[in-house]
Order: structure tokens, then C-alpha cells, then sequence
């Protein structure tokens, strides 16, 4: 009997799926966007994350909800086409717009973000009982969260630099938490707002006793984490007071990028304050400077060598090696390099052969009496040397016959 077909799988996935508090299909429109686009986004502990599918591990973008300011509703412009739901996430840098399809997937969202912002089921929204019970059990999980965590507010300054960290980067936050002065494991608490344009600057002890955290104001109040110590001051100002979050995606410091003309390296530098040059950043480390070739003469400039025609046949050999040098941080001396010999070009041939000089004929009559007066007219061997001298004469006649006719 055949088995029955088995439906086909699905690709498996090289990762688990993240977890999250909330998620579903989610449209966005950031401030340098033209239009919504859809993602799927999950809530995961203090931010938003976004993706392109609910099956996919890759992540596109994140937003920080602990620069939580506040949610602010769309109003509706009454038209019949658009029946989605609009809502606001305003953070301290940005706005950020969503668009959902029904009220309840809107009521959800802002239910769930302002769950793990405050820390408290929110009270004001329409939500159903199977809702809120899903924001109770969100708000357990992010309590023990953050109370295995030390808030991003904790800073181990002093309280001097706590006052000036508050006072140069206002836009970062207003409370900032800190180690207590007596050095146990008490906390301090530094907060600096503006009174009618005065700065007003306040320091709270946090006591420790045992597991619990006590802020040592009039009316004591105990806390289980220094992450309720915080909520604690946020809530009970009206939100007037923020933790103070140092934005780290931009530097403090300007510097660029400067080549040295001699050497050719790049160093990353910094202008300087003082004067119109720059120094070299402190991180960077400082290049070597060149090591100085000094030239005694005009004569020790070698120019470059000429391009021979053949290298094979156009070599030269040393007269003699020179010792083989030891270098110490690959720093070479002019007395240890090798001199390259001068070479001089050859001679080009002519394209044709210089014609052979003329030479005048020769008297025969004359050379016969010269040899004549020094052998004598009456020597019997005078007849002998007249034929040979009448042989040589003869074959100086027959080359010169043959050099005229090569010229011709």
C-alpha cells in the first residue's frame, strides 16, 4: 500500500528566530523617508527592531526607546479609502511615524512600548483584559531584565565631573547616577535642571541595605534595582528629569586625514588650537621620519640608466662584489649600497661601407729602373726579378679593376 504524500518542507533556518515582547507587521516613516515602508517589527527589551519578514534573522534597524520622550496620535483626515491607524514615536533626535491597518494592533503598540518605558501597565488605552494580562507578564520579564543590568545613567565619575558632564551636554539627559562618595555600595544620584535661566544642581544618597536600594529622602523609598531608583526620580518629577544618555555616534574631536610630503604616509591628525598647524592624534602612532641621504657632489647623482637594444649581448661585470651588508631596521647606508657602473652606448655602424680610397697607378717604367740601379744591368738575375715585379704588377691591376667595377 502507498504511503500517503507528506507535505513539502520548508528551508530550514541556520538560526533561531530572536524573541520578543510584541511583534507584527509594522509600517515606518523616519524623517529622511518619502513614503511608509513595511516591515515586520518586534519589541525586544528597550528598542524596536525591524526586518524584512517574519522569518528573517537579519537585522535592518533598531530604534533606541531609551531616548523616550513621548507617543503623540495622527488625527484622522476623514477619508473613507485610508482606513489605517496612525500613531508617533518622538524621541529626543528624531520622530518617527507608524501606520498599522486596525485600532487594536495600534492600541497594542503603544500599550507594549510604554510597558518597558515606564515600567507600569498603562491605564488609558483600549485594551482588552487578554491584553492588559499579556503587558502585566511583559512588565515582569523586563523587571528582572533590567535588574541584572546596571542602567546606562551609571557612570563612575565624581561628583565634579558628574556636574560637568550634565552641564556640557544638556541635551543628553539631566540625571546621571554615580558611585557614593563614602565608598561602600551606597549610589549617588545628580540631577541639574534650570530655574527662571539658573542652573539648579542636586545630589541624593542611595543607601544599600542588603538587596534592597534606599533613596535617603524625607519619606525613605525602597527600591529592589537601581533601575527602579531611576523610574523612581523620572516618575515622581512629572518625566522633568531624564537619564542622562551620552550619544556616542558622533565625535567631540575634528581631525582628518594628512600625508607627508616627503615620505608619502598618512597619520590621522587633529588641528591645533594654538596655532595654524596640526598635531597628530594621540591614538595614532607617530610615523618614523625619513632617514636623511646626504649627496657630496653633483658627480654622485647617478642618471638613470640608458634603454639598451639588447640586454643580452649589452652587459656589464663588476670588478668586484662588495661585502655583504647587515641592516638594522631595514636602514641602509649610502657607503653599503652598490654603485651601478656607467654604461656608454655603442657605436652605430654606418648603413653602407665607406667607399676605398683611389690609389694612383703605379709607373712601371719607373719602378723597373729603380730596381735596375740596385741589382745592376749586367746581374743575371735581373731578368728574373723584372717578371715577378711584372706579376705583382699585373694582380695590383686586376684588384684595382675590381674595386672600380664594386663602385660602379
Amino acid at each position: 500500500m502507498a504511503s500517503a504524500l507528506s507535505p513539502p518542507r520548508g528551508p530550514k533556518l541556520k538560526g533561531t528566530l530572536p524573541s520578543h515582547y510584541y511583534e507584527s507587521f509594522l509600517e515606518k516613516k523616519g524623517p529622511c523617508d518619502q513614503d511608509y515602508r513595511k516591515f515586520w517589527a518586534g519589541l525586544q527589551g528597550l528598542a524596536i527592531c525591524f526586518y524584512n519578514s517574519n522569518r528573517d534573522l537579519q537585522l535592518l534597524e533598531r530604534l533606541d526607546l531609551r531616548l523616550f520622550s513621548k507617543l503623540k496620535d495622527k488625527a484622522l483626515l476623514g477619508s473613507s479609502r485610508d482606513t489605517a491607524y496612525y500613531f508617533s514615536l518622538v524621541l529626543r533626535d528624531q520622530e518617527v511615524k507608524f501606520k498599522v491597518e486596525s485600532l487594536e494592533s495600534c492600541e497594542m503598540w503603544k500599550g507594549f512600548i510604554l510597558t518597558v518605558v515606564e515600567l507600569r501597565v498603562p491605564s488609558n488605552l483600549t485594551l482588552l483584559p487578554g491584553h492588559l494580562y499579556m503587558m502585566a507578564e511583559v512588565l515582569a520579564k523586563e523587571e528582572v531584565r533590567r535588574a541584572a543590568e546596571v542602567p546606562w545613567c551609571f557612570l563612575q565619575v565624581s561628583r565634579l565631573e558628574a556636574q560637568l558632564l550634565l552641564e556640557r551636554y544638556p541635551e543628553c539627559g539631566n540625571l546621571l547616577l554615580r558611585p557614593g562618595g563614602d565608598g561602600k555600595d551606597s549610589v549617588s544620584v545628580t540631577t541639574r535642571q534650570i530655574l527662571n535661566g539658573s542652573p539648579v544642581v542636586k545630589h541624593y544618597k542611595v543607601k544599600r541595605e542588603g538587596p534592597k536600594y534606599v533613596i535617603d529622602v524625607e519619606d525613605p523609598f525602597s527600591c529592589s534595582s537601581l533601575e527602579a531608583v531611576v523610574n523612581y526620580f523620572v516618575t515622581h518629577t512629572k518625566r522633568a528629569l531624564i537619564p542622562f544618555l551620552l550619544d556616542e555616534d558622533y565625535e567631540k574631536v575634528l581631525g582628518f586625514v594628512d600625508s607627508d610630503r616627503e615620505n608619502g604616509e598618512s597619520a590621522w591628525a587633529v588641528p591645533s588650537s594654538r596655532g595654524s598647524g596640526h598635531a597628530l592624534h594621540g591614538n595614532v602612532p607617530k610615523p618614523l621620519p625619513p632617514v636623511p641621504v646626504s649627496v657630496s657632489s653633483q658627480e654622485d647623482k647617478l642618471p638613470p640608466l640608458p634603454q639598451l637594444p639588447d640586454q643580452d649581448e649589452n652587459y656589464v661585470t663588476p670588478i668586484e662584489e662588495s661585502p655583504a651588508a647587515e641592516y638594522m631596521n631595514q636602514d641602509v647606508s649610502l657607503s653599503s649600497q652598490a654603485v651601478p657602473l656607467k654604461l656608454k652606448k655603442p657605436a652605430r655602424l654606418p648603413a653602407k661601407p665607406p667607399k676605398p680610397a683611389v690609389l694612383p697607378k703605379p709607373d712601371l717604367k719607373a719602378i723597373n729602373s729603380i730596381w735596375t740601379r740596385k741589382l745592376g744591368g749586367t746581374s743575371p738575375q735581373a731578368p728574373s726579378l723584372g717578371t715577378r715585379l711584372g706579376d705583382i704588377t699585373a694582380e695590383l691591376e686586376e684588384k684595382l679593376q675590381k674595386r672600380r667595377a664594386l663602385e660602379h
